[in-house]
């Protein structure tokens, strides 16, 4: 009789191996997408939360600005005080301190902008170990 008719099969078929590497892979790129999606829940939430807060900060630092820059003119105007254009050179000199503190400001939040990555990190280093054990496995299959 024939032995190999009624040998016992141990090896998969092609179909069951391709099945099974798409469900992994789906799996895989499930977890994924799902930690990318928590992340950014996480940064939208404390967002939510300090939005309201920033907007209330902004009306009175923005009041307390012009209050204090009026003050500022009308001090440097009383030094000119002779002068028909008084307030004139006190608008000129103050509004010319607050550009260069300007510039400086946004020279200093563009090299903050510069530094800082709106990347989610965790999901990318994730994504980079997995791009390097997949590199091993493929190596070691090889």
């Amino acid at each position: 009789m024939n032995s190999r008719a009624y040998a016992v099969r141990d090896e998969r078929s092609l179909a069951e191996v391709v099945a099974e590497i798409k469900d992994e892979l789906k799996e895989f790129i499930q977890t994924r997408v799902t930690l990318l999606q928590s992340e950014f829940k996480d940064n939208i939430a404390s967002l939510k939360q300090a939005l309201p807060l920033a907007g209330i900060a902004v009306i009175l630092l923005g009041t307390a600005y012009l209050l204090l820059t009026l003050a500022l003119v009308a001090v440097v105007a009383v030094a000119f005080w002779g002068n028909p254009y008084a307030w004139f050179f006190a608008l000129l000199i103050v509004g010319g301190v607050w550009l260069l503190f300007g510039v400086m400001m946004a020279f200093f939040a563009y090299n903050q902008f510069r530094s800082h990555s709106l990347v989610p990190k965790k999901t990318v280093e994730v994504l980079k170990a997995d791009k390097m054990w997949l590199e091993r496995e493929a190596r070691s299959h090889v």
